[in-house]
């Protein structure tokens, strides 16, 4: 009998770990990952430039990156389609996602992991397409792989323990960060985080790690705003100052508490939006929160199609690790009663109860009342939330044609939650699972090449 083939997309930590599993209990397995590198944004490195001290659990990527010598990696492998109406098909371009002649890959699999993750969300602010503003997530990678800083002194501001980590990668790259902002309050963190603390004891490692980021910002004298949100980007040609208020518990910033604070940089990070796509195309089901539904085997609806990691809930790296090696497991023919899974089931019982204190920092409802009526919200397409307003009856169809909010370069990755929450209604952005940018001349040869390959 031959070995199953897993196809695993993503080769952050959760798709790591899932090639890690399934390879143990001898499956055949290929990882396609749109990066240069594997490791995903958590490990996000260069070998030459990348400062280790920015690296958490680098020993085990070490480790993870060692048993992907038993599968076949494709690296650059920009995943274009999902087919699982047949059994299950992946197609994907391999090469620089510029580049004028990428190879086109088609594989045949018994089982598939989703394992793409999720893109970090900013919320629009006035000021904030000014240069020198990015996402926090942005600003980390810069520093990760290629050690340089968004400016000499940044303000990170948003919501979220990822703010901390994002500081210090900065401060390690030789940045200075002016303020670390949190929109929330210190009543919300203590009920989120103080609750049931005996359900932490089994994660001790974060609290660790959590306090070797407290500690940089002690040792750098940063300081670090509660209950506060920056409000508008000021610049003339690029980021001079940011004003940051006061706001109450759902984030409705409070008149009379502005105040200045020079930088000629900013890091957004208000949490984190899951990729979607490829579960879209590959039939699984999504919950109302916009995650994919899995099971106790990390098995989504579709048959033979696993999801981990972000995709399925944020819960921050250590639980991805886990769900990757239970859905690995799983896709390659394995038991849940098996010996060799119950340490991977038991971190992610406990990561869980960690990640559900995340929810402390959910974006709240007022955000929408720092925005001005020529604020930007659909970066693509310029469109103002005066001109969202216009159409904020309209059906989702029409929205989109009238304003052409989200039709853009990425199809409503960066402005579909915001323009949902301003004009208080579904319009279905992700519905359009478009995966990746592909040229009308690659479908062509692929067309032409397949065609060929059935005369």
């Amino acid at each position: 009998m031959s070995a199953r083939r897993v196809v695993v997309l993503g080769a952050g930590p959760a798709g790591l770990a899932a090639a890690q599993a399934a390879i143990a209990l001898g499956a055949e397995v290929v990882v396609l990952d749109e990066n240069e590198r594997v490791g995903g944004q958590f490990w996000r490195h260069h070998e030459q430039l990348t400062d280790r001290r920015m690296q958490h659990q680098w020993s085990r990527y070490e480790r993870l990156r060692g048993a992907l010598s038993r599968a076949t990696v494709h690296t650059e492998a920009s995943v274009w389609r999902v087919d699982t109406e047949r059994g299950i098909r992946v197609h994907a371009l391999v090469g620089p996602a510029d580049a004028a002649a990428r190879t086109g890959l088609t594989i045949e699999a018994d089982a598939l992991v989703i394992a793409t993750g999720a893109h970090d969300r900013a919320l629009p602010v006035p000021g904030w397409t000014l240069p020198g503003v990015t996402t926090a997530g942005a600003a980390q990678a810069l520093a990760k792989r290629d050690g340089v800083t968004l400016g000499r002194r940044t303000v990170v501001a948003g919501a979220g323990p990822f703010l901390l980590p994002v500081a210090a990668s900065l401060v390690l790259a030789g940045g200075a960060v002016a303020e670390v902002v949190e929109a929330a309050g210190v009543a919300a963190i203590a009920r989120g985080w103080g609750r049931a603390p005996w359900q932490l004891a089994g994660v001790a490692g974060k609290a660790a790690e959590l306090g070797e980021y407290a500690g940089s910002l002690l040792r750098h004298r940063t300081p670090y705003r509660i209950g506060q949100a920056v409000t508008r980007i000021h610049g003339r040609g690029a980021v001079e100052a940011v004003t940051v208020q006061r706001v109450d518990a759902d984030w409705r910033p409070i008149a009379g508490t502005e105040r200045t604070v020079e930088c000629d940089s900013v890091a957004l990070g208000h949490g984190f939006t899951p990729r979607l796509e490829a579960a879209i195309q590959a039939g699984c089901a999504v919950s109302d929160d916009r995650f994919v539904v899995v099971d106790e085997r990390q098995a989504t609806t579709a048959s033979s199609v696993f999801a981990a990691g972000e995709v399925t809930g944020i819960a921050g790296a250590d639980a991805a690790l886990a769900e990757g090696a239970v859905a690995g497991f799983a896709a390659a023919g394995g038991a849940l009663d098996d010996d060799r899974i119950r340490g991977a089931l038991r971190a992610r019982r406990r990561m869980h109860a960690f990640a559900a204190r995340l929810a402390t920092h959910a974006i709240r409802p007022g955000w929408t009342q720092w925005l001005d009526d020529d604020t930007i919200v659909c970066r693509c397409e310029s469109v103002t939330r005066a001109r969202l307003a216009e159409y904020a009856d309209a059906a989702s169809r029409g929205l989109r044609l009238a304003t052409r909010a989200g039709l853009g370069a990425c199809q409503g990755r960066t402005c579909g939650p915001s323009v949902e929450a301003l004009v208080a209604s579904p319009v279905g952005f992700d519905r359009r699972p478009i995966l990746s940018s592909i040229r009308i001349g690659e479908l062509a040869d692929l067309h032409q090449t397949e065609h060929k390959e059935h005369q």
